[in-house]
């Protein structure tokens, strides 16, 4: 769909009722609002003046019905408000949205004077926009709602980023939860053009000076894993003459770096073909750098367990291994299969890690906490009889900001194998 009908249609979206829907919350709920917290469940609200469409305004009162907050109301989520606003009124408008924009671009100042052009522009309920991911990839724009709750405000917000940031590609990505309602009640497409040219491909970007290809449409989240690019950048200071496995490679990220460093082979591991596609160009992208034009890089298509196995029957050693696996616990319910996956993954890690190398692993699973990951992972080591000796542990960078608790999701573990 051109840009200009995409417009015409976010002035045709409904917009949110006139009237407030008035919510009196149990003391827990009003403590946590009050501490900061950016969500209102269903079952902490004792008292509800009408009922709302996805969008609505919500005001939040106090047991002395003293305003509270205000955010978006959504009837079908069990997070049945989103917070935008706490302790004093202010009118939620295309202004208030700007406002937050520019708060979030402030942030990342020391990003946009960087050699950097690809990194996350709004976190979501870290930088006061809850349900909502904006991410830069050079002169595009991606635009991600978690929430039907936007559609409402998705106008406002359209207009509030073409303000702060003029003359880029805005593209929609809708997530799996709002895609196929917003596509039938609105007609929304994922991955619609909202402002600029139409996309033809991939968009490249800059990291740290080095190119990489993002497909925000096809490609996984919006297209590239941003908030891996400190740990990346922490694996090229690690692989001077290394030879480095990477599994879970996606793109080549991680690769690239470790290529960049100079590392004297890097063999990329994933389960997807195309994506292994994508890190060969990326890799080839970046040979006008002399250390990575003198990488040898290998690929390897299969299941990362697998291949790690097949590796150590076939007595190949690394000096550096990085695994980064998906989420594996999607709910409470999977974290103790979780915590079992990520001992196995560095039991099989370690067996293919020569004595003396290091080994980095990180989890990107919110369910999991930081302190059983890491039991984890040291148990499992301990089990293999390599204890490891702990480099260093890393969580956010800076433009994806933790606000709250379940905020954090991203820890890293940079750690070196015995010598003997």
């Amino acid at each position: 769909m051109p840009a200009r009908q995409a417009l015409q249609l976010l002035r045709e979206l409904p917009a949110p009722s006139d009237q407030r829907i008035g919510l009196r919350v149990r003391a827990e709920a009003e403590r946590r609002i009050r501490q900061g917290h950016p969500w209102l469940y269903a079952e902490a609200i004792r008292k509800q003046s009408r009922e709302g469409q996805p969008g609505d305004l919500a005001v939040i009162y106090d047991r002395r019905d003293r305003f509270l907050a205000v955010g978006l109301y959504d009837p079908h989520s069990p997070i049945r408000v989103r917070i935008l606003q706490r302790h004093c009124p202010s009118p939620i408008d295309r202004a208030w949205f700007e406002a937050r924009l520019v708060e979030a671009t402030r942030l990342r100042e020391p990003l946009r004077t960087s050699s950097t052009t690809g990194y996350r522009l709004v976190h979501g309920e870290n930088d006061g926009l809850p349900g909502v991911v904006v991410d830069r990839y050079d002169d595009t724009l991606v635009l991600q709602l978690y929430t039907a709750a936007w559609v409402a405000h998705l106008r406002e917000l359209v207009e509030a980023l073409s303000a702060v940031w003029p003359e880029t590609r805005l593209l929609l990505r809708l997530s799996r939860a709002t895609h196929a309602t917003l596509r039938r009640s609105h007609h929304l497409e994922d991955g619609m053009v909202l402002a600029g040219p139409p996309l033809q491909g991939p968009v490249l970007f800059c990291e740290n000076g080095l190119t990489f290809e993002a497909h925000p449409i096809h490609g996984q989240k919006t297209g590239f894993f941003l908030d891996q690019r400190d740990n990346r950048a922490k694996v090229g200071t690690l692989t001077q003459r290394a030879v480095v496995l990477d599994v879970f490679a996606y793109t080549g990220g991680f690769s690239v770096y470790a290529a960049h460093g100079g590392a004297r082979e890097v063999v990329s591991v994933d389960a997807s073909r195309p994506a292994l596609e994508a890190a060969r160009r990326n890799m080839a992208r970046n040979r006008h750098h002399a250390s990575v034009r003198a990488a040898a890089h290998d690929l390897v298509a299969g299941d990362a367990f697998d291949v790690l196995a097949q590796l150590k029957r076939a007595r190949r050693q690394f000096n550096v291994v990085i695994l980064d696996p998906p989420a594996f616990a999607n709910s409470r319910a999977d974290v103790p299969q979780a915590l079992l996956a990520y001992g196995r993954l560095t039991r099989l890690g370690l067996g293919v890690l020569r004595p003396g190398g290091t080994l980095i692993i990180s989890s990107c699973s919110g369910q999991v906490g930081e302190k059983p990951f890491f039991a984890a992972v040291h148990h499992a080591a301990t089990q293999a009889k390599r204890p490891l000796r702990e480099l260093a542990r890393t969580a956010h960078p800076l433009d994806h900001p933790v606000r709250f608790a379940e905020g954090a999701y991203l820890k890293c573990l940079f750690a070196r194998a015995p010598s003997t």
